[in-house]
């Protein structure tokens, strides 16, 4: 069996939405300092719907196959279907990563989650 799936290859010689967005609404930064991967999500929402969604990872390529995966899960998405993302989702979707990768698909939902907070921090003033 090989390590790594199709899906995760895919995402990470091809990875989607990769980038910066200037105006965006929220902006979340997250990190492991054990294995040094950094994600960093921008979030464009619009009447609570996540009509952009961009990355930049600096890390493994489990790092961004899992960042590049979380972005097309949510994009188009509510603000609540966003929040509800977990890693286990965003490991399915990439057909599965090794134990030892999964803490890369918990980076992804964190940034996530921490764009998100951003955003409402941001509303709320």
């Amino acid at each position: 069996m090989a390590l790594y799936s199709d899906k995760v290859m895919d995402h990470f010689r091809n990875p989607r939405n990769v980038g910066v967005i200037e105006d965006a609404n929220g902006i979340g930064e997250v990190g492991n300092a054990k294995c040094g991967d950094i994600m960093k999500m921008y979030l464009k929402i619009e009447d609570d719907i996540i009509s952009d969604v961009k990355f930049e990872t600096f890390g493994c390529g489990s790092a961004i196959a899992s960042s590049s995966m979380a972005t097309e899960l949510i994009k188009g998405k509510s603000i609540d279907d966003a929040m509800q993302l977990t890693n286990k989702a965003v490991a399915e979707a990439l057909d599965g990563l090794p134990d030892y990768k999964m803490h890369c698909s918990v980076l992804a939902e964190e940034a996530i989650k921490s764009a998100l907070e951003d955003y409402h921090k941001k509303k709320e003033k």
